[in-house]
Order: structure tokens, then C-alpha cells, then sequence
């Protein structure tokens, strides 16, 4: 099995498209040509998780956060970075990072983080915009049923919990060819009318490809009509965050005790406790103070993420509880979720979870003296 063949899997799970404008997500290092001898999964791709995937005799890591996050000026081995891409460039490794466009799954990141944390009901925080496109398209009536089949397997036409979604409209279509053309329908020169009816379907963006491929192939006209819009709705499948209820409500304290217990932590920051019972959760995995304000406006009664600054905090504004439990704490479950995804997928392949720990934050608790 090639390299590309295992990122096809991937990418139909967590589509590239889905991740953000500022990421760098994708195959990182290497050819997708070469033959893979198998994958390791892994939270960070630092210097040690390539000795590892060396050691395995793999050479695919397929790992949460990318290596290089902006621009390579020099390979002098100088920084973590440049000695985890020198050394998996030097033994044929590649390199795949997947990072926000499973933050944006919906049973991706956070969701993994609400389950662990006993939630029931999860739903997308914070649904993300300019992901829904549109088409319209234009063909003659007796193909009409055909073309949607096409477009339909293609990947349009789908709404929620809902498939072969579409909207049709009856009406006569003009067109006339000049010299140069190859009309399939009418005659090139002449004026020509046709019955035809204009179909409507919504779609990802990341099927846009395939999409328009399939219109182009399926459709009879030497030249397709065609518009795509892009649509201000909010994708409420796909998104960051989670939002969800625990089972029975808690005060703060046995709250805050409840979140340390599930994620195996000795402490977090949180903001001031305000006497408010804890039943609505929001989490949203990583660094999420961009997200404390949806997390109000949804009614949550406590947002735990990561990376919360001290002004952060304030938001909290005696409105809600702020947990910052960690960025890799509210994380750890995520090289899981990205290794059982593949194993299903791919189940007769050689997959394997790295067994380095890369968090690279460490606490320290105040040594109490004993008493005499």
C-alpha cells in the first residue's frame, strides 16, 4: 500500500479544507509514492517519535500538530524542529499532520474530550462559517434524474442527517454556437431552445472537486452552465469545541475535582468560583480563549480549554466558570481517536501508537513541611 493511499484515508476522515486558514496541515515531509511499511501515530512529531518510527521499521508518522508550523529558513539541526525534519528527511520518513481539521470534526478533539469527561447530548460549540457552498446548474429535462444520481454520489445534496437534497426549477434554456463549437445538442450557428430545468444543491467545500469533476463528465453539453456561491451559513456538524450536559449536576468544587479525576491531572487554573451549579459544559481541546464568549452565549455553565492569559480570566465576568486544565491534558486523547479511526479503516495494516510522551510542560506541587 502507498503512502497517498493511507492520506486518502485521512483526508476523507478529516478533509484539509475543514482545517484553518492559519494551519499547516497535510503531508509535511516526504514522498507519498514510496511504499508504506507502516504508520506511527503521535501526539507531536519531535526528534525522539522519529527514532521511534525508525526503530518499527514504519515510515509514515501521521501526527496531531505539524513539525513546521511556518517557514523552514535553514536545516541546521539548531532547534527541535530542525532535528526532527533532518532526521525523518535522512531515513525516508514522511510526515503527515492532520491538527485543526480534526479540532473542526465533529467527533473529533473536543467531542473525544466531552466523552471522556461523561457528557451526554454533545453538539458543535462553535460551528464554522464559509464551509457550505452552492451549486446551480442547468440541463436539459430528460437528463435531469441522471445528472443529480451523478452529482448526488459525488457528494452534493447533503443537509444534516439528510442526503439528495435539491431544488428544481422548469424553464427553457437558449444557447447558440459558433463556429468553432460541438454542440451535442442543436446546431452550431443556430439559434436553440431547450426544456430544461435548473437544479440547486448545497455541498462542503471539500467536495467541491469532485463535485464539479462529475458535472463535467456526466453533463451533455459541449460547454456546462454552472454557478457556485458561496453561502453565509454556519456548518453545525462541523466546528470547534464541544457542548454538552453532564449526567447530574455539581457544585464548582466537586466539579473541578470531577474534570482532574477524568483527565488523571493534579491541578488547574480556573476563575473565581460564583456559587453556580455545573450542569451545561463546554470544552473545546488546545488553546481556546478565542472561543469564552460563544461559550457564554450558549448558557454554559464552566468552558474547559487551554493556554487561558491572565486577562483571559476576566471574561469570565461572574457568568461562567473558566477552566484552563492544560493544552496536551485537554489533547491526550486525540492520538487515540487519529489511531482506533485508522485501525477501523485500515485493520489488516501495520498501525501503531507511539509510546512517547511529548508533553513538554511540567508541574511542580509546594513540598508541605511535616509538622514535628
Amino acid at each position: 500500500m502507498r503512502i497517498q493511499k493511507i492520506i486518502d484515508v485521512i483526508e476523507q476522515w478529516t478533509p484539509p479544507a475543514h482545517a484553518e486558514d492559519f494551519d499547516n496541515v497535510g503531508l509535511i515531509i516526504g514522498d507519498p509514492h514510496l511504499e508504506c511499511k507502516g504508520v506511527l501515530v503521535a501526539h507531536d512529531t519531535l526528534e525522539n517519535v522519529v527514532e521511534e518510527c525508525i526503530k518499527k521499521d514504519f515510515n509514515l508518522i501521521v501526527s496531531f500538530h505539524p513539525i513546521i508550523f511556518s517557514g523552514l529558513k535553514k536545516l541546521t539541526q539548531s532547534t527541535y524542529v530542525e532535528k526532527a525534519v533532518s532526521k525523518a528527511i535522512k531515513n525516508d520518513i514522511c510526515v503527515y499532520a492532520i491538527h485543526t481539521a480534526l479540532d473542526n470534526h465533529r467527533f473529533g478533539v473536543s467531542h473525544a474530550l466531552a466523552e471522556n469527561l461523561g457528557l451526554h447530548q454533545i453538539e458543535v460549540l462553535s460551528p464554522k462559517e464559509k464551509t457550505i457552498r452552492k451549486l446551480t446548474t442547468y440541463a436539459p429535462k430528460n437528463e435531469a434524474t441522471m445528472l443529480l444520481e451523478k452529482l448526488y454520489e459525488a457528494g452534493a445534496g447533503k443537509i444534516g442527517n439528510y442526503t439528495e437534497c435539491s431544488f428544481i426549477t422548469t424553464g427553457k434554456g437558449t444557447f447558440k454556437g459558433n463556429e468553432d463549437s460541438n454542440p451535442n445538442v442543436g446546431i452550431k450557428g443556430e439559434k436553440t431552445e431547450v426544456e430544461e430545468v435548473q437544479l440547486n444543491l448545497i455541498f462542503d467545500i471539500s467536495s467541491q472537486q469532485k463535485i464539479l469533476h462529475t458535472l463535467f463528465e456526466a453533463h451533455s453539453y459541449d460547454e456546462v452552465a454552472y454557478e457556485v456561491f458561496n453561502l453565509e451559513n454556519k456548518n453545525q456538524t462541523i466546528g470547534m469545541g464541544s457542548l454538552g450536559q453532564l449526567e447530574n449536576e455539581m457544585d464548582e468544587e466537586e466539579f473541578i475535582n470531577w474534570v482532574q479525576d477524568k483527565l488523571n491531572i493534579d491541578m488547574v487554573r480556573h476563575s473565581k468560583k460564583i456559587g453556580k451549579k455545573i450542569k451545561k459544559v463546554a470544552v473545546l481541546g488546545g488553546s481556546g480563549s478565542f472561543a469564552i464568549t460563544t461559550a457564554i452565549e450558549s448558557n454554559a455553565d464552566v468552558f474547559i480549554t487551554a493556554d487561558l492569559k491572565y486577562h483571559d480570566f476576566f471574561q469570565a465576568d461572574n457568568k461562567i466558570l473558566l477552566i484552563d486544565a492544560g493544552h496536551y491534558e485537554t489533547e491526550q486523547f486525540t492520538k487515540k481517536l487519529i489511531h482506533d479511526n485508522l485501525i477501523k479503516k485500515l485493520p489488516n495494516f501495520a498501525i501503531a501508537l507511539s509510546e512517547s510522551i511529548t508533553n513538554p510542560v511540567n508541574y511542580s506541587l509546594k513540598w508541605q513541611k511535616k509538622p514535628k
